[in-house]
C-alpha cells in the first residue's frame, strides 16, 4: 500500500487555501467553500482541505512535509510572513525539524531527514 492523501479540517477556506499556496503547494482542485486539493512539489503525494462546521478539540495529528533545504525554505517562508512555533533544530531521532500551524490550527512539521527517514540506525530487520 502507498499513502494516497490526507484531509485536514478547516473553518476559513480562503485563509487556508492562501496559506498552503504561500507554502508553495500546487492547488489542483478548487471547490469553494468546502474543498481544495493540493499536490506536493516533490514526489506524488497530495492532501486536501475540507471545511467543517467545527474543528475537533485536538486530533493529535501532525502533518510532515519533507524539505531538502529546510533552513532556506523556512527563511523564505518567514520573509513571506509565515510564523513558526519552532525554528529548525536537530532532533535526537536524526531529523531536522521546524514546526508551524495552519490557520485552522492543524500542526505541520517541515523537516529534513535524508536517509534517516526510512533507514535510521535503529531500523528493524525485515
Amino acid at each position: 500500500m502507498n499513502l494516497n492523501q490526507i484531509t485536514l479540517p478547516i473553518l476559513d477556506y480562503a485563509a487556508c487555501v492562501e496559506f498552503y499556496r504561500k507554502l508553495g503547494f500546487i492547488q489542483i482542485v478548487d471547490a469553494p467553500p468546502r474543498y481544495a486539493r493540493f499536490e506536493c512539489q516533490d514526489g506524488d503525494a497530495t492532501f486536501s482541505l475540507h471545511t467543517v462546521d467545527a474543528l475537533p478539540a485536538s486530533s493529535g495529528v501532525v502533518v510532515y512535509f519533507e524539505c531538502a533545504e529546510l533552513d532556506a525554505k523556512v527563511a523564505v517562508l518567514q520573509a513571506a510572513g509565515v510564523v513558526f512555533t519552532q525554528l529548525p533544530q536537530d532532533e535526537r531521532w536524526l531529523w531536522r525539524e521546524a514546526r508551524l500551524k495552519d490557520p485552522a490550527g492543524n500542526e505541520l512539521c517541515l523537516f529534513h531527514a535524508g536517509t534517516n527517514r526510512k533507514h535510521p540506525p535503529w531500523r528493524m530487520k525485515t
